[in-house]
């Protein structure tokens, strides 16, 4: 089981007599969570471990490597220690107990000294050390050419919550509050949402230097808000930002990188009707922080405020799911010229999947799945909704979302 740790801001560091380095404590109020995702490494194999801030890395990983030696890059000494001689680490390396050193060594924040990947990658070939390098970006390992090991450690992300972690959850929770566990665990989450967007920014993006342009940056993710879970007119948002489109498409980059969202492209296999197969959709990381950027609260399981965060909440589960069962199908979405759509599409045109918030649905608002259907012929074609049964509807199968849940994680929709 695993406690969640809250991470402190340098400026509430500050307050606790605590200067420049990362500081841990217990919330009482917080459940003990297992989380979902397990690393188990065989002789020899190492490990890097991404996720978005917040989601627990450090956490997870003290609960599946209890014993192991752990640097953390944040605390200063070590980061300049490390930063000014990365061959340090395998000096130190040496000198530890042999039973210490066959279980993997942890760095926490690897992508702040991108030097010492090759002084990993010498341990790994010279040594057979196992390492897990664990980070919330490998944005600045790449821009500073640093060494990713060549495929010599396997890649591992952790999402926030899903509900297959949850005993017991409730939808407008999800959505308002998101599932990084600290936000999702508070009575009221709005205040932390604001100060991890905040944050975000400065400690992410702005202080690791990935952007020159502060100010169109800031308007740029403001803008995030506008198009979040649509399809993204690079042009629009570059007239709104005051950079060129190019510049657009590398902040959506950034955001990417930094795990702060995902891109999901048409589905484009070849078919009769004319539809979307180049304009891309952008959706963030978690329903919460996409609730503050868009500045939404929904108070009730109905409207189109509340369609789209289900939506969105939907895509999430399914893109953990598939992350953490490593299976390797795309997500993509189907809309034609003519404005028919479905909003996912697995695999190979496999699975057809549309999310409807409502508690009802009619004929009219399964067209698209319908049209779909009967010219791509999916194996399954599949509306989520907040019906209260589950029923059939010629060849789409019409499935509440707690029961659709159920079935995506014992791999009974695709896997």
């Amino acid at each position: 089981m695993i406690e969640t740790i809250l991470d402190l801001t340098p400026n509430l560091a500050s307050i606790f007599g605590v200067h420049s380095e990362k500081v841990h404590y217990i919330c009482p109020v917080m459940e003990k969570i297992e989380r979902f995702l397990k690393i188990e490494l065989p002789a020899g194999q190492s490990a890097f471990l991404w996720g978005p801030r917040k989601t627990g890395k450090s956490t997870l990983l003290r609960t599946l490597f209890p014993n192991s030696k752990t640097y953390d890059f944040l605390e200063t000494d070590l980061f300049f220690r490390f930063s000014n001689r990365p061959g340090l680490l395998g000096e130190e390396l040496m000198a530890l107990d042999p039973d210490l050193l066959s279980r993997p060594i942890i760095l926490d924040e690897v992508q702040k000294i991108p030097k010492i990947l090759d002084e990993v990658h010498r341990l790994i070939e010279n040594q057979g050390i196992r390492f897990v390098l664990c980070g919330s970006s490998a944005r600045k390992l790449r821009r500073g050419q640093a060494n990713l090991l060549g495929g010599r450690a396997w890649r591992y992300e952790l999402f926030p919550l899903v509900t297959a972690e949850l005993k017991d959850w409730n939808l407008l929770d999800i959505i308002n509050k998101g599932m990084i566990p600290s936000h999702y665990q508070q009575v009221d989450a709005r205040r932390s949402l604001r100060s991890y967007v905040q944050d975000y920014l400065m400690e992410e993006v702005f202080q690791e230097g990935l952007v020159r342009n502060i100010p169109s940056f800031s308007r740029f993710f403001d803008s995030v808000g506008f198009s979040h879970g649509e399809m993204t007119n690079y042009l629009n948002i570059s007239r709104d930002c005051g950079v060129d489109s190019k510049t657009v498409r590398e902040y959506y980059q950034i955001l990417i990188d930094t795990l702060m969202g995902i891109m999901l492209d048409p589905f484009k296999k070849r078919q009769t009707r004319q539809v979307i197969t180049r304009t891309p959709k952008f959706y963030l990381f978690d329903t919460g922080v996409a609730g503050t950027i868009t500045k939404r609260f929904i108070n009730e399981e109905r409207g189109e405020l509340f369609g789209k965060a289900f939506e969105h909440f939907i895509l999430l589960e399914i893109v953990a799911f598939r992350s953490y069962h490593n299976l390797d199908f795309e997500i993509g979405y189907w809309r034609t010229k003519t404005g028919l759509e479905v909003d996912f599409i697995l695999g190979d045109g496999e699975i057809a999947i549309e999310v409807k918030g409502s508690n009802r649905v009619e004929s009219k608002d399964i067209i698209g799945i319908r049209t779909f259907n009967e010219e791509l012929y999916p194996r399954k074609s599949i509306v989520v909704c907040n019906e209260p049964a589950e029923r059939k509807a010629g060849e789409i199968h019409i499935i509440p979302y707690r029961k659709f849940l159920e079935m995506l994680w014992e791999k009974e929709i695709i896997g």
